[in-house]
């Protein structure tokens, strides 16, 4: 199971996000999204990243969301980690 995908799936359903508005944004063939969220295939780490700057342009709460949800612990623990310098 792909961790980004669901947390992909979860994002554009929470803020109404289609497939094809995400994949007209980021330049890419809606059928790619569709993968993604249907867990056929894992994005890349580039992939990663390419998602959130196609969030960000559309709506940065919903790229911030699915920051959150793939990484999850990681951000929180980081910024504890940075809290405690």
């Amino acid at each position: 199971m792909s961790k980004a995908g669901q947390a992909l799936r979860q994002v554009l359903e929470e803020y109404g996000i289609s497939q094809n508005r995400l994949a007209v944004t980021m330049d890419i063939n809606r059928s790619t999204i569709h993968h993604w969220v249907k867990e056929t295939r894992d994005p890349s780490g580039d992939a990663v990243l390419k998602i959130r700057e196609g969030l960000v342009a559309i709506d940065a709460e919903a790229a911030e969301a699915f920051i959150q949800l793939y990484l999850g612990n990681l951000t929180e623990e980081a910024s504890r980690d940075g809290e405690s310098e």
